[in-house]
């Protein structure tokens, strides 16, 4: 049995016959948003086999199950970055492992900084495409011809567009855009952001991109929301660092609860 199996059947034996609408991966600031979920099993990531170990603030480490709503969900509170195990694949498991249960929806969160005016502190923007700044893959030594994956559609316009029709039902300025990813943990010189700023990217970050090649690669639907922290190395004033980027999220932590919580209600309970 390998980390997949074995991982999907203590799940299972936690939560039998438990099939998740969707899978949600909270980044820094929404770890809180498993308080909008009704559990019915939470289990450490150091209980399942090849789920790793976030060493990063905001990330606590556990795999809740439970519902929103009428819509049952999976809750990864916590993802780990290449950072900080310079392993790219190191969500594989836990991305495999949820659509092995049964999930073909998969809805990534971030903490992001804006290369936009208009889209301050405290925004959120619904990711419509990805630039890979550091050309790494976590398909990397995958050996058969389901490791060429086609990204043309890496995040659902279906689920996107429902994403932008509950913002606007709750009254939440939702923004689109594109996310670059850079690996980190140094923040992105100037010079870079500008470099970032010519190639089309809206906000920055450290995360995601791997998660979403994993998820396509299994056929998952993708849904990613950035929550902006900050503008961006050059285009605001005072240093970064990632307590301001915890504190900020934090704040706005409230309107991407909001928002996510009715997208997930309406949206998984319809089956969309």
């Amino acid at each position: 049995m390998n980390e997949v199996e074995e991982a999907v059947a203590r799940i299972a034996r936690r939560a039998p016959g438990f099939v998740p609408a969707f899978g949600v991966v909270l980044g820094s600031g929404l770890s809180s948003f498993v308080e909008e979920v009704t559990a019915i099993a939470t289990i450490d990531y150091a209980e399942l086999p090849g789920y790793p170990e976030p060493a990063v603030g905001g990330h606590r480490g556990k795999l809740v199950l439970g519902h929103i709503g009428p819509a049952p969900v999976a809750v990864l509170q916590g993802r780990v970055h290449f950072y900080e195990q310079q392993r790219v694949d190191a969500m594989k498991v836990p991305i495999r492992s949820l659509r092995a249960l049964g999930c073909e929806r998969l809805v990534l969160t971030n903490a992001a900084g804006s290369l936009r005016q208009d889209m301050p502190a405290g925004s959120v923007m619904a990711i419509t495409d990805h630039i890979n700044f550091t050309g790494m893959s976590p398909l990397f030594g995958e050996t058969n011809d389901r490791r060429f994956v086609d990204m043309t559609e890496a995040y659902d316009a279906g689920l996107r567009g429902k994403l932008q029709q509950t913002a606007q039902s709750l009254g939440i300025t939702l923004h689109q855009g594109i996310y670059i990813w850079f690996a980190g943990p140094s923040f992105e010189t100037p010079a870079e952001i500008r470099a970032a700023a010519r190639l089309g990217a809206d906000a920055v970050g450290m995360s995601t991109v791997p998660e979403v090649v994993l998820a396509r690669h299994c056929g998952m639907k993708v849904l990613g929301l950035s929550t902006i922290t900050n503008m961006a190395a050059g285009l605001g004033s005072g240093p970064l660092t990632h307590i301001l980027t915890l504190e900020v999220a934090k704040q706005a932590a409230a309107t991407g609860r909001r928002l996510l919580r009715a997208f997930l209600a309406e949206a998984g309970g319809a089956g969309i």
